[in-house]
């Protein structure tokens, strides 16, 4: 076969392998100057803050952020059902800014009403006429959804009968008079009451609830059993934090609580992301997926002396106030080993269940990307101990045995079409990466039909322009595809770029040029920008991190057309 596309120029290569070099000497670099991580903005969280702490400085842009935001349709947010959260969020928002202009009971500085209500009439009609209709069980796997889902209409609902009272209030006259929202099909309000009446109770919320506060209304402010961390956070999120502050950040501005928000706010210029801090998260997956497809290493002594500081009994969570779990702690170790800084994976036995390992004791589910992480922390951990012959610190025999049941459990959850989906993210291309990865360095010769499916559903799923992607070609899901594709610099298994004398060359060849071409050059920071795809109570986008996975995808690439052109 024939390849009709043309190849960059060796030279274009050459220069593409120095510029990726530096790009990635710079992403490190940003690791330490930006210690909070980088995280896109969330209309969900937005929508939050802007309801409950009117007072911080930013509110107006965190205002114009929702009101730009809003789709033709007059949703907000990625298609189907992911609309759901970050609309009953905007609009709950929405009906507050107007609320505030109407009764004068609170400050509007910059923010016109009459802008929102005009958003409000584009938006209210058809989430009255089609929330009730959706099935709620077929909603995305995201956290805590059915909590916020619950509160909001109810929320909504109280809004709208606050401006039913009002004269002649504009944004009243969006919706029929007493039309309410109804909770989709399937979702009762049995948790989120649960969870209303352990804190009316003095009760301790787990720590995973907690990132999900906001959903409690009033019984946030200042519950005795929640304090902020040592950065000021309350469950890692500034809607949380903001819920739990209540009026007293106006009135102290010093308070920590005060400080975290505002040093968020400012990070993003007004609006505010889902998740802050995210160092461990990052610094984890930054780190091992450089390490993993060779363009590092080495790393600076502060990232990997913090990574190993952050392990603890149980590993460690993925931001300062959430549960530690099991995908943060195998990155952190998979990420200590790939780069010479090996630590026993003990921690990660507190996972355990009969079938798989769970994110964290008591999940409702299953993900497969962090089995697939497991995989390699307890599959690295095994290597290091081959290549330094020093005595293990855990069962070998059991970790032996872990790894092949993990393997199988990989190999079993593949879909038919080659394929794998994940709770942690909203594409099958990340799911697929991070299967594939793990595979096709631990799963020995058993995993070679599942990697050949899985590279298959790559080359077909590819679009006109060479890019990949759930909804749309995006940076991100293509440079996952090319790292589906081509063998990374610790790959042990079968080598998947055909033969060049096979019929599959062409194709390979056609493919992988056509999707270099596709995604932004090293120092183009321009295309990361956006589609969010990742699950956390809104999508969100890790900049951090999809950076490292676009460095690596084009340092393979150039790796492989290097190869080809010299054979």
């Amino acid at each position: 076969m024939s390849c009709k596309c043309a190849t960059p120029s060796g030279a274009r290569w050459e220069e593409d392998s120095d510029d990726v070099a530096a790009a990635a000497r710079d992403l490190l670099r940003g690791l330490l100057t930006r210690p909070w991580g980088h995280v896109s903005p969330s209309i969900y969280e937005t929508g939050r803050v802007v309801s409950l702490s009117p007072w911080l400085e930013g509110h107006a842009r965190r205002v114009r952020h929702i009101l730009d935001a809003q789709r033709p349709d007059g949703f907000w947010g990625a298609p189907g059902a992911y609309a759901v959260v970050p609309t009953l969020s905007a609009v709950e928002a929405l009906l507050t800014v107007v609320q505030d202009g109407e009764d004068g009971s609170r400050r509007t500085d910059g923010v016109d009403p009459g802008e929102a209500t005009g958003a409000l009439a584009r938006s209210l009609p058809p989430l009255l006429r089609r929330l009730p209709t959706l099935d709620f069980t077929r909603f995305p796997d995201m956290p805590a959804n059915d909590l916020i889902v619950d509160s909001l209409v109810g929320s909504i609902n109280r809004r709208l009968d606050d401006l039913d009272e009002l004269d002649d209030s504009p944004a009243a006259k969006t919706v029929p008079t007493g039309a309410r929202l109804g909770n989709p099909k399937g979702l009762d309000g049995t948790r989120l009451a649960k969870m209303r009446a352990a804190l009316t109770a003095g009760a301790a919320l787990p720590d995973k609830v907690t990132h999900a506060l906001e959903v409690t209304g009033d019984l946030a402010r200042e519950a005795r059993t929640i304090r902020p961390g040592p950065v000021g956070a309350v469950g890692a999120s500034p809607a949380a934090t903001a819920a739990w502050l209540g009026g007293r950040g106006a009135r102290e501005p010093r308070h920590p609580a005060r400080l975290f928000l505002e040093a968020v706010s400012d990070e993003h210029a007004g609006p505010v992301p889902c998740g802050s801090p995210i160092t461990v998260f990052e610094r984890a997956w930054v780190l091992s997926t450089l390490a993993r497809t060779g363009i590092v290493s080495s790393a600076p002594p502060a990232l990997l002396d913090g990574l190993a500081a952050a392990l603890g009994p149980v590993g460690t969570p993925a931001a300062e106030g959430l549960p530690a779990d099991a995908d943060t702690t195998s990155a952190v170790l998979y990420a200590l080993g790939l780069l010479g800084r090996p630590r026993s994976p003990d921690a990660l036995w507190a996972y355990e269940t009969p079938t798989h390992f769970c994110t964290w004791p008591g999940e409702e589910g299953f993900s497969v990307t962090v089995n697939a992480h497991v995989l390699e922390a307890f599959g690295q951990y095994l290597l290091d101990v081959l290549r330094t012959g020093e005595t293990p610190s855990t069962s070998i025999p059991r970790c032996t045995k872990t790894v092949g049941d993990l393997v199988t459990l990989l190999c079993e959850r593949q879909r038919e079409d080659g394929s794998w989906t994940d709770r942690w993210h909203a594409s099958p291309y990340y799911a697929t990466l991070c299967c594939v990865a793990a595979l096709s360095r631990f799963g020995g010769g058993r995993a070679a039909g599942t990697l050949a499916r899985a590279r298959a559903w790559v080359l077909d799923t590819q679009r006109p322009d060479g890019s990949w992607g759930r909804w749309e070609g995006t940076a991100e899901e293509t440079a996952y595809a090319l790292q589906i594709l081509l063998p990374s610099a610790d790959a042990a298994g079968p080598d998947p770029v055909p033969d060049s004398e096979s019929d599959m060359a062409g194709k390979y060849k056609e493919s992988i040029t056509r999707a270099y071409e596709f995604l932004p050059a090293p120092s183009d920071n321009g295309r990361l920008l956006g589609p969010a795809l990742w699950h956390d109570k809104d999508l969100y986008l890790p900049v951090a991190v999809v950076r490292a996975s676009v460095l690596a995808a084009r340092h393979l690439a150039r790796k492989y057309v290097h190869t080809i052109e010299h054979t």
